[in-house]
């Protein structure tokens, strides 16, 4: 009709973001992540490593990065959650060179059962594999990773701890075009049970509430090593972030046999068979 014009509808930002970018964005580094398995298991191992296993690998971000970083290396991911593993072949895998796509390979499965050759370095990371929380269940996944690794094999896995990990709490982390909240939404001391979220806010004011809940058990170091050597693995090593010049976290790690008394502190596990 003459005269007569169609309003369009205005998207919030949050109805135009995509989950999975925001959180690879927030919560991943896998370049620096990939560069510290690749250098310590050098380090370690005096060889370099070629396979590489990724335990709940959601998007299979570090599997692209590992076939990246070198043309004789492969990587598996596994995960059980079919729609995020779609998402990662469709928006990570199928955008990598064609060479270095066909040695990704993703696996639909639980990590329990999951059957793979062996690989040089197993990973879990973003405490996913705390989602076990009993001694039986956490030692009977770390036998599993262990029978999953070659001869010579390393088993990364990451902990978070101090005693702000035990408060329900909201921390707030400002990026470009968001902002990242995390939710300590219950903590249960008795049974070490918690529950968190993840929240995106926008500078329009909207918001994506709940994009990622997690309930898990909070596993301190002495317990995780503890199982790490009764599943079998011969030493397991602590690496420590370092401090900048301002005392915060750099990024970097360090093996450390005592850690620090922080309020909030993030280590690597490394599990060597």
């Amino acid at each position: 009709m003459a005269g007569a014009s169609e309003k369009k509808i205005k998207l919030t930002m949050a109805e135009q973001a995509d989950v999975h970018e925001l959180y690879e964005e927030a919560v991943q580094n896998v370049e620096t992540e990939i560069e510290f398995l690749s250098e310590t298991f050098q380090s370690l191992r005096g060889r370099s490593a070629v396979s590489f296993r990724e335990d709940f690998c959601g998007t299979a971000n570090a599997s692209c990065e590992w076939v990246r970083t070198g043309r004789l290396h492969h990587a598996v991911g596994v995960d059980i959650d079919p729609e995020v593993l779609e998402w990662g072949r469709v928006n990570r895998v199928d955008h990598l060179p064609e060479a270095d796509r066909a040695r990704v390979k993703l696996l639909g499965e639980d990590v329990m059962t999951a059957e793979t050759e062996p690989v040089d370095i197993l990973g879990a990371f973003n405490f996913s594999y705390w989602i076990f929380k009993t001694r039986d269940e956490m030692r009977a996944y770390f036998s599993q990773v262990h029978a999953s690794l070659v001869s010579d094999g390393m088993f990364f896995l990451d902990a978070y701890g101090g005693p702000e990990a035990y408060e329900e709490q909201k921390e707030k982390t400002k990026y470009k075009d968001f902002t990242y909240i995390w939710d300590q939404a219950e903590f249960e001391p008795v049974t070490g049970h918690a529950l968190c979220h993840i929240h995106f806010k926008f500078p329009d004011g909207s918001r994506i509430k709940k994009a990622f809940s997690y309930e898990w058990r909070i596993w301190t170091l002495p317990e995780l090593r503890e199982l790490l050597e009764e599943a079998g693995f011969k030493k397991v090593r602590v690496y420590w972030e370092d401090e900048d010049e301002d005392g915060e976290g750099n990024g970097e790690f360090s093996e450390d046999d005592a850690g620090e008394a922080d309020l909030a502190w993030i280590a690597y596990l490394v599990a060597e068979k």
